[in-house]
């Protein structure tokens, strides 16, 4: 799988690895990116982690894979994840991610997706790219639409989560 790095040079996002476990754990057990991904446990353990690491690293060796996730690094360090899922040999991705609580507000998520979006488009010739965003999480919204994504509209009781039935706002962007 390709490495990439943002257009700043700040970034790089690249294949995970069984030993970014700890890294992962650290920045992904907090109650906020739990309360906005629809199956991320709370507390994340270590054994979480392996669990999706298992099911994550393997895609790598695969021709067609079905999901293709970065681990986003800064200084050495893997600080969130961002990922294209359900691509199976069409036209279209669906686009997730979450990003350590301690780096939002810098512009990483921003850089992050426009990176992933490009390689999604350019190198996997995707036609579509899209994300399905809880209601209330604006700050979500905000970086798509940065990115060039289009409000596409609500997608009533789609997610449950807790055994609450959540809206969600559906964004894309063709090419």
């Amino acid at each position: 799988m390709t490495t990439l790095t943002t257009k700043t040079g700040k970034l790089i996002l690249r294949p995970f690895k069984m030993s970014d476990a700890n890294s992962v754990v650290r920045h992904a057990n907090d109650k906020t990116i739990y309360r906005n991904l629809l199956t991320l446990p709370y507390p994340y353990t270590l054994k979480d982690a392996r669990k999706w690491l298992k099911t994550v690293v393997p895609q790598y060796r695969r021709k067609n894979p079905e999901q293709i996730v970065f681990a986003v690094e800064l200084k050495g360090e893997v600080i969130g994840s961002i990922g294209l899922h359900k691509i199976i040999r069409g036209h279209k991705a669906e686009m997730g991610y979450w990003l350590s609580r301690e780096y939002r507000g810098r512009g990483i998520m921003t850089e992050t997706i426009r990176s992933v979006t490009d390689y999604g488009f350019k190198k996997l010739g995707l036609r579509r790219i899209y994300a399905s965003v809880f209601l209330f999480n604006k700050a979500s919204m905000r970086v798509l639409e940065k990115n060039g994504f289009e409000f596409e509209g609500v997608l009533k009781k789609d997610a449950k989560k807790e055994n609450y039935l959540i809206d969600c706002h559906l964004f894309a962007k063709t090419r």
